[in-house]
């Protein structure tokens, strides 16, 4: 028998049932635990139930009679990492580029039958101008309001932080599709430039401590190696199609 035993306390209602008691219940189970499922059924019984223990939220989980928390506080309990507001994080970067990587090899397939040719590289390029545009559109004036920090055009022209986006995506679509490289190689040779210089003088020569605006206005990741790569990586993809 199953001697670890857990008892959850979740707001189960016709209208409104709790995701993070569902993530709590599903959590205990893959750890082991028998668990009694104890519903709050109304508005009432959640409210008495949280005067009851003092409590502000639920769901609340006890273990061995032990009152835990919320599902927060059952994930620091078994040592799992609970991010905070602002905190630090490469994974939206490393989930685009991985995604962005792996759409590349899939279309050389399709086309080449090989998932490993210098097109693939190429689109790779591309298709990650593209999907760093599209992050940057979702809120524009999130974005171009963390732009200003750092990019000396957009400091001079505001204008630049909201043409900014349209123009990495549209240099992007160009040259996946290898079209009007008299129009996507110098937007991508001027953008990426002024990009570099501003991010190369606001990290290493003013040593100013900011978030990059690169995966848009959300972002937590530090302003540095990753903006400086997107803006090289501009350059490189302009340079690759003007010799081509």
């Amino acid at each position: 028998m199953n001697d670890k035993t857990a008892t959850i306390h979740r707001m189960v209602m016709p209208d409104h049932i709790c995701p993070y008691g569902l993530k709590a219940l599903d959590l205990l189970k893959r750890r082991g635990f028998a668990v009694e499922d104890r519903w709050l059924r109304t508005r009432a019984e959640t409210d008495a139930f949280k005067a009851e223990h003092g409590v502000k939220t639920t769901p609340q989980i006890f273990i061995e009679g032990r009152r835990i928390g919320g599902y927060d506080d059952l994930r620091r309990y078994f040592g799992l990492h609970v991010p905070v507001a602002g905190e630090t994080s490469y994974r939206p970067v490393a989930a685009l580029f991985a995604m962005t990587a792996l759409m590349a090899m899939a279309a050389s397939h399709a086309a080449f039958g090989s998932s490993f040719t210098a097109m693939a590289l190429m689109w790779f390029g591309a298709f990650s101008m593209c999907a760093l545009a599209l992050l940057k559109l979702q809120d524009i004036e999130t974005f171009s309001t963390m732009f200003l920090n750092y990019d000396l055009l957009a400091r001079r022209w505001v204008l630049y932080g909201y043409i900014y986006p349209f123009a990495e995506g549209l240099a992007g679509l160009l040259m996946a599709a290898g079209a009007l490289k008299w129009l996507s190689v110098p937007v991508a040779l001027f953008i990426g430039t002024v990009g570099a210089v501003s991010v190369f003088k606001a990290v290493y020569i003013d040593r100013r401590e900011l978030k990059c605006a690169c995966v848009g206005g959300s972002s937590t990741v530090p302003l540095g190696f990753i903006s400086l790569t997107e803006n090289l990586g501009m350059i490189a993809m302009g340079l690759w199609m003007a010799a081509m």
